[in-house]
């Protein structure tokens, strides 16, 4: 699985991960010593994550259900919130990539 932007024509991952059961989604990252650059975890349903107990910074997406991006931010640093009313779900990703890919507010992104 991969995520593309659409809207800019561009690849923003070419290796995403799903977590969409109860026990995945409260995981998530947890325990990881890294994201390794161009894997992403796309989390489901999904409008808040926390990096308590992370050990990296991470970029992040929040999609809403017409897979338009509606909050991005970039550099989630350990022991932080972020949220995101009317997100369906969130894709992490490793810090830089957005950065990287151009990903912006508005744009349109297609999971395959």
């Amino acid at each position: 699985m991969c995520i593309d932007n659409q809207t800019k024509g561009t690849r923003v991952i070419p290796h995403l991960c799903y977590a969409t059961t109860f026990w995945q989604r409260l995981t998530g990252l947890l325990g990881t010593q890294s994201l390794p650059q161009g894997h992403g975890l796309l989390i489901k349903p999904c409008s808040s994550v926390h990096t308590f107990g992370m050990a990296y910074p991470i970029d992040v997406l929040f999609v809403d259900r017409e897979h338009r991006i509606i909050k991005v931010v970039v550099g989630l640093s350990a022991g932080r919130v972020a949220l995101a009313k009317g997100s369906d779900y969130v894709v992490e990703l490793p810090i830089g990539t957005v950065e990287q890919t151009l990903c912006a507010v508005g744009d349109i992104i297609h999971c395959t």
